[in-house]
């Protein structure tokens, strides 16, 4: 079989390189577009939504970015970013479709990831290892359903502000949690919906509750990946506690895109990994 190509949105957190293409998402603030590729100045965008006071908006990549991305490949295999946030799944399919239509020799497979941030990163890593074994390509989407399964996303919001102004959460709520210093504990849903799963008062409390969630969610020390929006400092602190109960883990930090500082705000944490 030929060379796999891999294309996903940048939902992920992760950066484009040799194999691997991130197709942009863009989010809209005050009128002000932010294309979320490698131009993106994050300390500019955080600021904007700090001052914003209306509604903001996302658009996921066109039809067109996802040909341009697929153009002169064989096989591809495509992901991103749930369909519960976004309508990227629904422009990559129809991509697929237009282009196995205009080359019907080609094979394109498109995942939904039905989360967010490092918990795609962590399937991609899955996808890798697939692709590059002996697996015949029209098994691979099979297996990438069956892993999917098995990973899971954990995330620490520190501030509601932008959920409330998109209507996710109550204004009120958001300002009383600010002044109380409530954390919010979630994860993605089956459905692909960010759900929080509990409320509590600073990050020592909120590590608790998801070293707790963890091993409720069956990890045992494997590959993890800790994003983070400008807060090194609590993400290094959250390595150390996880490699305290599980010392043999593989543990990642990275800086989140756009995209998902957009909806997780300054100070917040992204956690995934799988239950293997």
């Amino acid at each position: 079989m030929d060379k796999v190509k891999l294309i996903i949105d940048s939902g992920s957190n992760d950066r484009a390189n040799e194999n691997l293409t991130v197709v942009p998402l863009t989010m809209t603030i005050a009128g002000k577009d932010f294309v979320d590729d490698e131009n993106l100045d994050i300390n500019e965008f955080i600021s904007s939504m700090e001052k914003n006071t209306e509604e903001g908006k996302t658009s996921c990549p066109s039809i067109n970015e996802w040909l341009e991305a697929l153009k002169g490949t064989k096989f591809a295999i495509m992901m991103t970013i749930t369909s519960g946030l976004s309508g990227s799944f629904s422009s990559a399919f129809q991509a697929k479709q237009i282009y196995e239509k205009d080359h019907p020799d080609s094979h394109v497979i498109v995942i939904d990831s039905r989360t967010a941030g490092p918990e795609i990163s962590v399937i991609l890593e899955k996808i890798r290892e697939l692709a590059n074994s002996k697996i015949r390509f029209v098994d691979l989407e099979q297996k990438i359903s069956d892993y999917k399964t098995h990973t899971h996303l954990l995330f620490v919001l520190k501030s509601l502000h932008n959920l409330a102004l998109n209507g996710r959460v109550n204004m009120a709520v958001a300002k009383v949690a600010k002044v109380l210093n409530i954390d919010v504990v979630g994860t993605a849903s089956e459905e692909g919906k960010l759900e929080p799963l509990a409320k509590v008062r600073g990050i020592k409390r909120a590590f608790k509750e998801v070293l707790k969630l963890m091993s409720e969610m069956k990890y045992k020390g494997g590959n993890l990946i800790i994003d983070h929006c400008k807060n090194e400092k609590d993400a290094e602190s959250l390595k150390t506690k996880i490699l305290a109960l599980y010392p043999e883990a593989e543990i990642k930090i990275r800086s989140m895109r756009g995209l998902c500082t957009f909806y997780a705000e300054e100070g917040s944490l992204m956690v995934g990994f799988d239950d293997l």
